[in-house]
């Protein structure tokens, strides 16, 4: 495979067109699209929690509620678990203070 072919194999962090280990690396590592989703699931629920909280229905801001700390809490957990996996295989740990 030549080096204008594109692979299909996950690599990160792309080392061939920067010198910094973790530019872009929540856009650019597409594992941890399902995180970005869940958090912004997340926040919209919370709007739809305040919203339907402000206007009395106490039934669907319950379900809004849960429903938002469930997409927030899952959505930081996936990004942290990628971004502590991208760390491992540099050989470095989560709060190390080597990357952006």
């Amino acid at each position: 495979m030549n080096a204008t072919s594109p692979s299909h194999e996950h690599h990160f962090p792309d080392n061939d067109r920067t010198t910094r280990s973790h530019v872009g690396e929540s856009i650019e590592d597409y594992l941890n699209w399902p995180g970005l989703l869940l958090v912004g699931i997340g926040i919209v629920a919370l709007a739809a929690t305040l919203t339907a909280a402000g206007y009395g229905f106490a039934g669907w801001a319950l379900i809004a509620g849960i429903t938002s700390g469930v997409c927030l809490l899952a959505g930081v957990l996936i990004v942290l678990a990628e971004h502590s996996r991208i760390k491992g295989l540099e050989g470095l740990r989560l709060r190390d203070p080597r990357g952006h």
